[in-house]
């Protein structure tokens, strides 16, 4: 008997059948079996099924003699199926890499030992999914936290409704056979078949469990689904909750549902209602009036009727009236707020006039980091140097709203600042001599003369920046590299850690800027740290005593739109370590708030398989508290290599990464420790230890010579005291990094001109 009964019901979909049945047969977890459904489909669909049921034993096929609709299909292979659990997936759908191992997972956490032939879990297991769009985006489910609120049990919908606010379909959730056979559940025929099934299913099972995962693609196509299409078969959602009340009706004991599945009728025929491409005109007012009837007809007792489902207890009039006027009054807004901006603007200007006669502040500092994030990277460190040794300067930081102001993490308790655009932050950028970032000021931030603008980027360049973009269409997508230089031009210092980034910047960047020979002021904590500094972070991420430390950092693709794409199995990675080992994955910001995380990283977190650092707003803790990094192209490298501590390159997919972002370095042959190519290679590298050879520390000793020559701990001290005070301060010796000898590159793969 196999774990997972895959139920796929098939019609007209040859285009995207053979990725969904690989997306379930290629998976990591092979106990199961498909039972693919042919909807009698008109197209290529059923031989593609029989070729694949040829290849593979796990695949059974049904042909049906007349197409009888997604729900009958359904129910058709139902008695063909004899796994465990049963999973619903539509044939233009496609599970994740590595979905049904985390089902199978987290059912037998779930489970308990009471079956006959051993633990017997949950009756359903509620899974997360994503919108994959045909234009290449992805889009998590943005109620992601209800599964994530769930907890590491089971429960009822009563114990937590919450999850009744999920999409309720029938393809994010599996089901135990017994639970489905025993209480009689089938798909009934029409438009919103899914109502049926899964208001039933929720409301009777005693034991929920939530996986707080992305396991489905949701396919959203050009032309939409069958329920976006103009038709009167829409009339079918109110037969569809007819049934569910029968079904209530039927089951006394939950009776105390029929609240709740009367807003829920009520709120979803209004929507069906409110969208203008889902019935004919002519047939809208007949819609409102079944829908209005219904509504009367099961309103339970004394039920109070939620403000927004009153107009289904008045006349269609009063509802088209309702609608009409509140598109009029958007339609007002979107005429008047051009006319409003307009006014605010030139408000704007007057009093942006009356600062500006003044001269600049000069104890007055604007700080902010990337993009008004918070107290981080840089300019915090150069925030903390002016505190100390020049305690007259005023800092000011720029935070992008109130929800990052109350972040403790990102800005400490006590920090001056501003939000951005308000009229506070206006006066101090109008008023400040000195503007630190690691990040392009806004445009509207204008260069007064006797402003001092430092620059300080965001670590080493690895990847083309600037100008080099323009022969990179694919990297530059969203980039107005003109903008870009236009508010590089305010730049007085770009912060450089050593000769190779000088000559990247100030090609990149043709601007009047001067090279600042400082080294990089937040790995000043890199390479001043002490052994406390590193054992106070793991006791903080919940480490154990005397574990190796794996720090994951993979930066983002521009070949793949997102930019995220899985190059390691993180399980297997964690269990390959072995014990003794603490896996800690960091994603590139940019991917912190995607689809990336819920891909299996949040679970695995849960689960303690590894620890998930991508919050960890401080990325100079994550490194003093790991013993070796495993990266593929982050710049993060040219930090680390300031630990003296190994570094493992990943670059499987280097060649994709050079030709589509372009890099002013071949990583793989000037890499800061061994390259692994492979995955096998990778478990190689780990295994036997070669990762911290002889051969590991010569590598790492010339690239840090070689890349970091300004990094001599007092960057920080260097800035405050040379730029904003102007006090004379060496620079630093270009072999000022201890047991390193200066390395002449003569292989930067620098663009021609």
């Amino acid at each position: 008997m196999p774990r997972f009964s895959v139920i796929v019901p098939c019609f007209k979909v040859q285009g995207f059948l053979r990725e969904c049945l690989d997306s379930v047969l290629d998976q990591s977890f092979s106990d199961i079996e498909v039972v693919a459904v042919d909807d009698c489909s008109p197209d290529g669909s059923g031989a593609v099924l029989d070729e694949y049921a040829a290849r593979d034993e796990r695949v059974r096929v049904l042909h049906l003699a007349e197409n009888v609709g997604l729900g009958r299909a359904r129910n058709a292979g139902l008695p063909h199926a004899s796994g465990d659990y049963l999973l619903f997936l539509d044939s233009d759908d496609t599970l994740t890499p590595g979905a049904l191992r985390a089902m199978a997972d987290r059912l037998a956490e779930t489970g308990y030992p009471e079956g006959p032939e051993g633990p017997e879990g949950p009756d359903v297991l509620v899974f997360d999914y994503a919108r994959t769009y045909w234009w290449g985006g992805t889009r998590r489910n943005v109620l992601a936290r209800v599964l994530a609120e769930a907890g590491d049990g089971t429960f009822t919908a009563a114990g937590h409704p919450e999850i009744l606010d999920l999409l309720m379909v029938v393809w994010n959730k599996v089901y135990r056979r017994d639970f489905v056979e025993r209480e009689g559940f089938t798909f009934p025929p029409g438009y919103y078949e899914d109502t049926p099934w899964t208001f039933p299913v929720m409301f009777s099972a005693e034991r929920i469990a939530a996986l707080d995962r992305v396991c489905l693609n949701y396919r959203q196509r050009r032309q939409g689904n069958i329920l976006s299409t103009t038709s009167r078969k829409h009339f079918d959602v109110h037969a569809q909750y007819e049934r569910v009340f029968a079904f209530l009706d039927a089951h006394p004991d939950l009776a105390r549902w029929r609240p709740f599945l009367h807003a829920k009728m009520g709120e979803h025929c209004l929507d069906i209602l409110s969208k203008p491409d889902r019935l004919p005109p002519s047939d809208r007012a007949e819609f409102f009036h079944r829908t209005a009837k219904m509504f009367r007809a099961y309103r339970p007792d004394d039920a109070e009727v939620p403000a927004e489902l009153r107009v289904l207890q008045g006349p269609y009039a009063t509802y088209r009236l309702r609608r009409q006027s509140g598109r009029a009054a958007l339609e007002l807004e979107r005429r008047t707020r051009p006319v409003r901006a307009a006014a605010a603007g030139r408000l704007r200007r007057v009093a942006s006039a009356v600062h500006t006669r003044r001269p600049p502040d000069p104890d007055l500092a604007v700080y902010s980091a990337f993009s008004h994030r918070g107290v981080l990277g840089d300019p915090a460190a150069i925030h903390r140097a002016a505190r100390e040794l020049a305690p007259h300067l005023r800092g000011v930081w720029v935070v992008r709203d109130e929800e990052y102001a109350a972040d403790t993490a990102l800005l400490p308790p006590g920090t001056e600042h501003v939000i951005l655009g308000s009229a506070a932050y206006r006066r101090v950028t109008e008023r400040a001599t000195f503007f630190v970032n690691n990040v392009n000021w806004p445009g509207s931030v204008a260069k007064r003369d006797g402003s001092v603008h430092i620059h300080t980027h965001q670590g080493t360049p690895l990847k083309y920046m600037g100008v080099d973009l323009l022969s990179r269409p694919g990297a530059r997508h969203g980039l107005d590299v003109p903008q870009m230089l236009r508010r590089a031009d305010r730049w007085d210092h770009s912060l450089v850690a050593g000769r190779y980034a000088e000559r990247v910047w100030e090609r990149a960047f043709p601007c009047h800027f001067t090279s600042a020979r400082t080294g990089s002021p937040r790995n000043d904590a890199l390479v001043n740290a002490g052994p406390e500094d590193g054992r106070r972070v793991r006791e903080r991420l919940g480490v154990p005593d005397g574990h190796t430390v794996v720090l994951y950092a993979p930066t983002r693709r521009e070949y793949r739109r997102g930019g995220h794409v899985d190059r390691i199995d993180l399980a297997r990675l964690a269990a390959d370590l072995g014990d003794g080992h603490t896996l800690v994955v960091r994603l590139h910001p940019s991917l912190a708030t995607g689809a990336a995380r819920g891909m299996g990283l949040s679970e695995l977190h849960r689960r303690g398989v590894l620890v998930d650092a991508t919050d960890e707003p401080h990325v100079e803790d994550l490194m003093l508290a790991s013993d070796l990094l495993i990266t593929d192209y982050s710049a993060l490298m040219f930090d680390y290599v300031l630990l003296d501590r190994p570094i493992v390159i990943h670059a499987d997919d280097w060649n994709p990464y050079a030709a589509s972002r372009g890099a002013y370095v071949d990583i793989t042959d000037e890499a800061p420790g061994h390259v692994s190519r492979s995955y096998r290679e990778l478990a190689w590298l780990l295994a036997s230890g070669t990762w911290r050879d002889e051969e590991a520390a010569r590598l790492r000793s010339a690239f840090r010579a070689r890349y970091c020559e300004y990094e001599d701990g007092r960057a920080a001290e260097r800035v405050v005291r040379t730029l904003m005070l102007g006090e004379p301060m060496p620079e630093p010796e270009p072999s000022g990094i201890p047991g390193t000898r200066a390395v002449p590159s003569g292989r930067d793969l620098l663009p021609s001109s």
